[in-house]
């Protein structure tokens, strides 16, 4: 049995600024992004487009800042939508008090696809050839955001065996008793499983939107997949079916996903 190592949140202070890991972790999100996006533009699908079609470093940059303000608009709004629709309706303010934590990958991915819409406006490209170019460079920063989690010793798992090798105990938890460290098991599941699945995947030349579809589908399942062993938020507990609010917003994602596959596959073009 393992206990967490209470890793101090603040990575440095400079006098009274304080630079905490979680922060870091999301530099190195949007690193990551960038550097991958900047290698997506060699993929046979967009180094054969050509004149106005053709992408640019400076469209890998522009994605990058509006997906920024997508995750942080639409996960903030995602968590008070979809977790504390009551409390925050009560205390409206307090959406917006960020440094209190709460955030939604749901309402994030949400909050992408709408910046992603309108980028694929202003630039007069297809949406879902959009969403299709940032899908394989997304995992990459969900796994940098689930180490930032297990950092915090926050979001940990269920109550795990006691023989469980690598069970650990997470004194935030207010029991001494070892769970799941579920933050590792999505750091391996949606961020560098899905990773390396995508981005084989996406390295031959596919028909516009089955990347997409790819993601969407393969994200549910690991997301649904890990929920088992993750800690359901307390205010919430188990839903209908005995399955987490995480687990109910993935069903949607795969359902779309498989419709998407589907139709994009059947195009002619």
């Amino acid at each position: 049995m393992l206990t967490h190592p209470q890793i101090d949140p603040v990575a440095l202070q400079l006098g009274p600024l304080a630079i905490h890991w979680y922060g870091l972790t999301y530099l190195a999100a949007f690193g990551l992004f960038l550097f991958l996006g900047l290698q997506r533009l060699q993929h046979p699908s967009f180094a054969k487009l050509k004149g106005e079609a053709a992408w640019q470093r400076k469209d890998v940059e522009d994605v990058l800042f509006l997906g920024v303000l997508g995750v942080v608009l639409g996960g903030r709004v995602g968590y008070c939508l979809f977790y504390k629709p009551g409390y925050y309706l009560s205390h409206p303010l307090e959406i917006f008090a960020v440094w209190q934590g709460g955030m939604s990958f749901h309402g994030g991915m949400l909050g992408v696809f709408a910046a992603m819409a309108w980028f694929a406006y202003s630039r007069r490209k297809p949406w879902l050839q959009v969403t299709d170019f940032i899908a394989p460079c997304v995992p990459t920063g969900l796994a940098a955001g689930r180490v930032g989690n297990f950092i915090n010793g926050e979001l940990w798992g269920r109550l795990a065996e006691p023989s469980l090798p690598w069970g650990m105990v997470f004194p935030g938890s207010g029991t001494p008793l070892p769970r799941h460290p579920s933050q590792l098991y999505q750091f391996a599941l949606e961020g560098v499983l899905l990773f390396v699945l995508l981005w084989l995947y996406a390295r031959a030349p596919r028909k516009t939107g089955q990347v997409s579809a790819v993601f969407l589908m393969g994200y549910g399942l690991m997301r649904f997949t890990a929920e088992f062993f993750r800690e359901p938020d307390a205010h919430l507990g188990l839903l209908s079916l005995g399955m987490s609010m995480g687990q109910w917003l993935c069903v949607p994602m795969v359902l779309g996903g498989v419709a998407l596959w589907v139709w994009a596959t059947r195009k002619v073009r």
